[in-house]
């Protein structure tokens, strides 16, 4: 692709060790924790190239704990992607039930190859994925992270504030997005997809980061495209998406919903 094309990149690529896409050359079955991070770092070296030069990324990653040198994990009927054939090994360092810092290990590997890391924000999950553990919390929350290819860049802070329920007038928004009672804008939950066999990336999620961090018109890019939903964002805000994706029955997915809603918008 040209250099310096895209106004931002919103996307989520795969968790290290958590899913078997069952896909040739697919990211997160690395057997090394330091290979995984290595090839994400490889692919937005190249996300950098095609962005403006104001341009930002935003990126959602979860984390994930090791997995006791366990080599596979039973299916789940709710979320059949769980099951795995492989479990990669404890990372060096680390010792079994150690949480792994997944997010932040990649933050900082980004931040060395040249990007600007600019802010972490929480995802709050209402509805988060159940855990049957007694010895820790369980897990409600992911992280977002902005980052920017220079040091001054493009963002819209005006069309993501949020209201203050005191004087009728907006607050910049804030680094954790969720709703209580006081607050009724964008709850983010996890989206069940018909068709899909897994939680895609909400769209009340990515909304937000696309407002931010582009204009009307511009590209957006999301280089693990999924099942499409920053397309169909783009779509519903009047932005243009370019969307790159291994998994042939995720490319099927998209282009249907892409499709669907390209014919809402129409009518």
């Amino acid at each position: 692709m040209p250099e310096s094309i895209f106004q931002c990149c919103v996307t989520s690529p795969p968790y290290w060790g958590l899913r078997d896409y069952e896909t040739d050359h697919q990211i997160g079955a690395e057997e090394c924790l330091e290979d995984y991070i290595n090839d994400l770092v490889s692919v937005f070296r190249e996300v950098r190239r095609t962005l403006a030069n104001d341009g930002t990324l935003w990126l959602n990653i979860g984390d994930s704990y090791t997995s006791g040198n366990r080599t596979w994990r039973d299916h789940d009927k709710k979320n059949p992607a769980r099951g795995m054939d492989y479990r990669p090994p404890t990372p060096n360092g680390l010792k079994p039930k150690d949480l792994i810092g997944v997010p932040w290990r990649i933050a900082f590997a980004l931040q060395s190859d040249g990007w600007y890391l600019r802010s972490d924000i929480i995802w709050h999950k209402p509805n988060c994925q159940p855990e049957s553990v007694k010895d820790r919390p369980t897990r409600s929350h992911e992280y977002m992270f902005l980052f920017s290819k220079s040091e001054r860049y493009y963002y819209d802070n005006e069309a993501i504030k949020e209201p203050t329920y005191t004087n009728g007038q907006k607050k910049n928004k804030r680094t954790v997005w969720f709703m209580n009672a006081l607050e009724t804008i964008w709850n983010i939950n996890t989206e069940p997809f018909k068709g899909a066999h897994f939680a895609v990336f909400p769209r009340s999620l990515i909304k937000p980061c696309i407002l931010a961090g582009s204009q009307e018109g511009s590209f957006v890019l999301d280089p693990f495209f999924g099942s499409g939903t920053t397309g169909e964002v783009c779509l519903e805000v009047g932005r243009k998406c370019v969307g790159i994706e291994l998994k042939s029955e995720y490319i099927d997915i998209a282009n249907n919903r892409l499709r669907n809603s390209q014919l809402q918008l129409s009518v």
